[in-house]
């Protein structure tokens, strides 16, 4: 049998006034995405223990069916698998956001999602600068880098458990005095971001930047710590061989932990402006050699992020036209097949970061039998599948299931 994922993520919300009434789910034409859900079945799933901050990384560890309480570590161990960065027992590793701040205030968590050349640049300055001893600095994808700290038993990293981040993306407009690192470590962490602002203050990159009409990165903020994480193999745990495309490290570096096979769009961007179709295509192309095909879309997130129900609204109609449609299309060729359609967590416009709560799920195909729904938030909480750990999901969507809505 094969199986597809598509993940629009942070596209489950509430209803907008901009919207009449209606969630974004509800205001976009999803015909591909209604019909998921009215040849199948649709329930909702929490992704996000109440214990855990609700992000992409714990969210993403539910939605591929690892309890997030027994395997997360943090989230930047997860990007420098990505990455191909090794970390040793002993190591740490540390998200690096571009940003802008202007007094004292965070008002753009990308840096004006800075280009992969002027990520970069920025990055060699800043490796150059603060780097050496336990401290690499790694350049990523656009504003997602990463800080690596080496460590050993006899000279260990002044990070621990108890060690308090924020992410960068849920505090947009706000003053930063009370987000700052706390905790084991922060002493450096802050000296780190603090020393940063020096760095971007006449670099050739801002100038540029300006005279483009751009927003300059004003300093690094640093979030998100862990240490390797010991995930089981996805093939060992269910079975089943996975691919992923996505532009995203965090989702690349869970699937390099669960054995997935990585397929590169060189036009996905993590943004609005992705190659919808061209995700579409390489999803199709790789349930040749794949039971499993996983689509993860990072525009619906970021457009909640900037207040942008609109553009939330065009990018679940790409998705669901360029990527949802071919593979509804393309799954019936192989015989036995299913599909599941799922966002990690909620993303509101309302607050313009991430949320805690249920999510829509849509599953259609072999051996599920109509519902008869719509796929959205109200449809969802009236079916009857509801799932409180919702890495439980995975295990039900491969297995034997008995329709009904």
């Amino acid at each position: 049998m094969k199986f597809a994922i598509v993940i629009p993520d942070g596209c489950a919300d509430e209803p907008q006034d901009s919207l009449g009434g209606r969630t974004p789910l509800q205001a976009a034409r999803i015909p591909n995405m209604d019909r998921i859900a009215h040849q199948g079945i649709t329930g909702l799933a929490n992704n996000v223990p109440e214990a855990l901050t609700p992000a992409s990384d714990v969210a993403t560890l539910s939605l591929f069916g690892y309890d997030p309480l027994r395997y997360y570590t943090g989230r930047a161990p997860l990007e420098a698998a990505a990455l191909g960065i090794r970390l040793g027992p002993h190591d740490w590793a540390v998200r690096c956001n571009l940003v802008t701040i202007t007094d004292d205030v965070m008002r753009d968590f990308s840096g004006g999602h800075v280009s992969i050349p002027d990520g970069r640049a920025y990055m060699k300055s800043v490796a150059e600068r603060l780097g050496g001893g336990p401290l690499e600095f790694y350049p990523g994808v656009s504003y997602r880098n990463l800080l690596v700290y080496r460590a050993s038993a006899d000279a260990p990293a002044p990070f621990a458990s108890g060690t308090r981040t924020q992410a960068p993306h849920d505090i947009p407009d706000r003053p930063i005095a009370d987000y700052l690192p706390h905790g084991p470590g922060s002493e450096l962490l802050r000296r780190l971001m603090q020393e940063s602002r020096a760095i971007f203050t006449d670099h050739a990159t801002n100038r540029a930047r300006r005279a483009r009409g751009e927003p300059p990165v004003t300093q690094i903020w640093l979030w998100g710590q862990g240490q390797a994480p010991d995930l089981p193999r996805f093939e060992d745990v269910y079975g089943k061989r996975g691919a992923i495309i996505t532009a995203v490290d965090l989702l690349r570096g869970v699937a390099a932990f669960l054995g997935w096979c990585r397929v590169d769009v060189a036009t996905a961007t993590g943004y609005l402006d992705t190659d919808y179709a061209a995700k579409g295509r390489a999803g199709v192309a790789a349930l040749a050699n794949a039971d499993l095909v996983c689509v993860h879309v990072e525009a619906t997130d970021e457009a909640s992020h900037e207040g942008r129900g609109d553009e939330k609204v065009r990018a679940l109609e790409e998705i669901d036209r360029h990527i949802v449609g071919p593979l509804l299309d393309a799954l019936p060729q192989y015989g036995a097949w299913r599909i599941l359609v799922s966002p990690d967590h909620p993303t509101p416009l309302r607050t313009r970061s991430h949320g805690r709560g249920f999510v829509p799920w849509a599953i259609a195909g072999s051996g599920i039998a109509a519902s008869g729904q719509t796929y959205d938030e109200p449809s969802a909480a009236s079916g009857r599948h509801r799932f409180d750990r919702g890495h439980e999901l995975m295990r039900f969507f491969l297995g034997p299931i008995s329709g009904g809505a």
